[in-house]
């Protein structure tokens, strides 16, 4: 029996669609090299450090980018010393209660950090190494004037406190 041209036509697109489709890898290996060079670039200009959700930090125009080092997280009701609880406590109560116990704990948790690291250089000798507060913004100031001092008296005199930067600071900074 003769087909028609319309059973012919059927049998040929039937026939065509039958065939396995064709990946083209080259394309998306394409998407995706150009894809990790643009996270490459953009990943190198911001810097996030690790922070607790229920931490706030202060607002500034600070444009100083961190650099890695020790991190010392004030929280609510503690100190974490690159993530590790060193004391726990209230910072409502007296001073004299929770100082002494602070000033030990966190003097023997940044003395034994200093005996892990390699030994100050003759131009690190001045300034000590370096340490980031990271604290809540309504940490009272009488607590940051505590660490301060203890870990001044520890090696760690380079200290840095971090910040977020301001909406405004960064419309500033883009601006020509």
């Amino acid at each position: 029996m003769k087909m028609s041209f319309r059973a012919k036509r059927l049998a040929r697109q039937n026939q065509r669609l039958a065939q396995a489709s064709k990946l083209n890898l080259v394309a998306l290996m394409d998407i995706f090299t150009i894809l990790v060079f643009f996270l490459m670039v953009n990943q190198s200009e911001v810097k996030v450090l690790q922070s607790n959700k229920d931490i706030s930090l202060p607002r500034s125009v600070s444009e100083q980018l961190p650099t890695e080092q020790v991190m010392l997280t004030i929280t609510a009701n503690g100190i974490l010393v690159q993530g590790k609880p060193v004391w726990q406590g209230d910072w409502q109560q007296d001073v004299s209660v929770w100082q002494p116990e602070l000033a030990t704990a966190l003097t023997a948790e940044l003395n034994y950090l200093s005996a892990r690291a390699a030994p100050l250089t003759e131009a690190q000798q001045p300034t000590g190494r370096a340490l980031t507060l990271l604290g809540d913004a309504a940490t009272p100031y009488l607590v940051l004037r505590q660490l301060m001092a203890i870990c001044a008296a520890t090696e760690y005199r380079d200290l840095s406190l971090a910040v977020e930067l301001t909406a405004a600071a960064t419309a500033q900074t883009e601006a020509p």
